[in-house]
């Protein structure tokens, strides 16, 4: 399968012809039908909030409001939430918990969408926890405004969807139920252009609109991880608490060993569908996935992602067989790299001023005698 290096228009500036457009939902659809071949969560919740109003472009002018804090380090404003909470909150932040992982035992067609995404919520502390956030603002709100594009083409769109990078010089992204993403600054300064990082995020993307993580967590619970692991917990505190902590740790484990390979299947499938459909190369990915074939699992930046996900030569035959030359017609742009759309605009130059010249004095005509 041949790589290119395409970059797409910039989404925001004008739509795309209808034309073409029909032509990659037809192929979205193929892609999509294709199968394989043979205390901390609350505290989370709030610096997620937070964080979303960072990246949230402005209202439309409304009266004064009161001038709001500098946040021109959003890592820095999101560590000064993670506080203490009161008992009635943490209470109800526990109780939450027990009726979410009931739910999770029973069946996910119980598990609302405002329900999926106080899960996501929780789960998001796991990351947040692990890796603070990238101090530059400028580039949150550029993967933020990448990543919602993307998902606009997505099945979801209507999801709050929340795009983050962490500071950490790894290889990585991360999903969580009811659309908040994250992916690393190494993930960022290795793509090669911004066709690879819509790739990355449609790839995520899926794996929310698919609800995969919700069916791992599923899958975790109905094995009895969770109630073996309450057991342990309760001796130390209530049942709320302990259930809360837990849910923690279902996540925790679903992200140290990763989703079905089916499931890393469908979402490369859908993925390029979905970048495609957004006005990015379809082959963005395929070449992360060439670049991560050529990684070492001893090398400590990749060591997550390849230990998470099938071997990178297997998703790239899978996508080859089910993508084809579909998509080719999509392909063959010129790359616009990262750095490219974060430079700041030209400073025009203004002209040189030319050194003034005394005018010339003629000479005196004589007069004929």
């Amino acid at each position: 399968m041949s790589v290119t290096r395409p970059s797409p228009d910039t989404p925001m500036n004008a739509p795309p012809r209808l034309g073409p457009w029909l032509r990659v939902l037809a192929a979205a659809a193929l892609l999509a039908c294709a199968g394989p071949v043979p205390a901390q969560s609350q505290d989370a919740a709030k610096a997620i909030n937070l964080f979303q109003s960072l990246m949230r472009p402005a209202p439309p002018a409304q009266a004064p409001q009161p001038a709001t804090p500098p946040a021109a380090n959003p890592a820095g404003a999101l560590t000064q939430l993670l506080g203490g909470a009161g008992a009635p909150a943490a209470n109800a932040q526990a109780n939450r918990a027990t009726d979410l992982v009931r739910l999770l035992s029973q069946s996910l067609e119980q598990v609302d969408e405002p329900r999926e995404i106080e899960i996501g919520r929780q789960l998001s502390a796991v990351l947040l926890g692990s890796k603070p956030l990238h101090p530059d603002l400028r580039l949150q709100r550029y993967v933020n405004q990448l990543g919602r594009w993307v998902s606009l083409q997505s099945a979801r769109p209507e999801l709050p969807w929340t795009f983050a990078v962490l500071d950490d010089p790894g290889f990585n992204a991360f999903a969580a139920p009811g659309g908040y993403i994250f992916v690393t600054r190494g993930l960022v300064e290795r793509v090669a252009d911004e066709a690879e990082l819509a790739g990355i995020l449609a790839h995520e993307i899926t794996h929310v609109t698919e609800k995969h993580h919700l069916q791992a967590l599923r899958k975790n619970a109905r094995a009895g991880l969770l109630t073996q692991a309450v057991g342990a917990q309760i001796g130390g505190g209530g049942v709320g608490d302990a259930l809360s902590a837990q849910l923690i740790a279902l996540g925790r484990d679903v992200y140290a060993r990763g989703l079905d390979q089916d499931d890393e299947f469908a979402a490369d499938r859908a993925g390029v569908a979905l970048a495609a459909r957004a006005g990015f190369d379809p082959y963005g990915l395929v070449a992360v996935l060439q670049q991560l074939r050529t990684a070492t699992p001893d090398n400590p930046l990749f060591a997550l992602t390849l230990s998470t996900h099938p071997p990178a030569q297997l998703r790239l035959d899978q996508l080859e067989q089910a993508m084809g030359n579909r998509l080719d017609a999509f392909s063959g742009k010129p790359g616009v790299t990262v750095a490219q759309r974060l430079a700041p605009p030209a400073t025009p130059v203004a002209p040189a001023q030319a050194t003034p010249v005394a005018p010339r004095t003629a000479a005196p005509v004589r007069k004929k005698s």
